[in-house]
């Protein structure tokens, strides 16, 4: 069976989409059957992102390693919306699970059906969180100086009662994965005031911690191209940067930390 890979919050801006286009190329890469779904049937950034990596293959006539993208496929609207919504992915996993090893679906920063029936069915569930206080908010809510837990956000319930509706259904437990994104490279009080926040958030609510990426300029100039940290060799870029070396060893580290079945990191 396909293993899916969600990435979710509910929160715009923490980075869904540079991570979805990474985890899902670096699958390719490295020889998995990896296909997407970009389920922010608005906004639409993960398959604008997919859009401009085909579109510059073209142009540049090359074929670099590639996730297969997928649209969600149109029905029949006979049924009420939520139940039509979730009709949609679900024929969309039942074509695309017989030709993958992974699906990585990347999902609006906003509650919807869709995101929802997308978390209930994850096996990995990516969380990118930038390194604030204010997205912090997501997972929990926090007292005035960052020191002690109020209780568990909208979003962390809605993992909650997904876990609880694939154990009733005697699916295997959902990895729950949160991952710093943004982290600034100084040593600040608000960034230790993070991560002891956060680590006694996972102890709590049961997710695993994991190394996002740092802010870096270079994400938001491979976006129009759709290019990724592993396809800048391949496209002429000689002699990478320090900062470019270690944006790629951030992403090794990620996908080793994922622990995705049947995955070896070889780049």
């Amino acid at each position: 069976m396909a293993h899916i890979i969600v990435v979710g919050n509910e929160k715009g801006g923490a980075g869904k989409s540079t991570v979805s286009m990474h985890v899902a190329t670096a699958l390719a890469r490295m020889g998995h059957r990896a296909n997407a779904l970009d389920l922010d049937l608005r906004q639409r950034s993960f398959g604008r992102y997919a859009e401009n990596r085909q579109l510059f293959m073209e142009q540049a006539g090359i074929d670099l390693p590639s996730a297969q993208y997928h649209a969600l496929p149109e029905l029949a609207r006979d049924q009420p919306a939520e139940t039509h919504d979730k009709a949609r992915l679900s024929a969309a996993l039942e074509t695309l699970a017989p030709t993958s090893d992974f699906i990585v679906i990347d999902c609006p920063g906003a509650h919807t059906r869709l995101s929802q029936a997308a978390h209930s069915l994850a096996d990995t569930l990516i969380t990118p969180l930038n390194d604030s206080f204010i997205d912090f908010d997501l997972l929990a809510n926090i007292d005035g100086d960052g020191q002690k837990i109020r209780g568990p956000s909208v979003y962390s319930e809605m993992v909650w009662s997904a876990r609880q509706a694939r154990a009733q259904a005697g699916q295997r437990a959902i990895d729950w994965v949160v991952l710093r994104n943004r982290v600034g490279s100084q040593q600040m009080v608000n960034k230790e005031k993070m991560r002891r926040a956060i680590d006694a958030l996972a102890k709590r609510i049961g997710f695993r911690v994991v190394p996002g990426f740092n802010e870096r300029v270079i994400f938001r100039e491979l976006f129009p191209r759709g290019l990724t940290l592993l396809d800048l060799k391949d496209t002429g870029v000689k002699g990478l940067s320090i900062s470019n070396i270690a944006a790629r060893q951030e992403l090794r580290d990620l996908i080793k930390s994922l622990n995705l079945p049947g995955v070896t990191v070889n780049f």
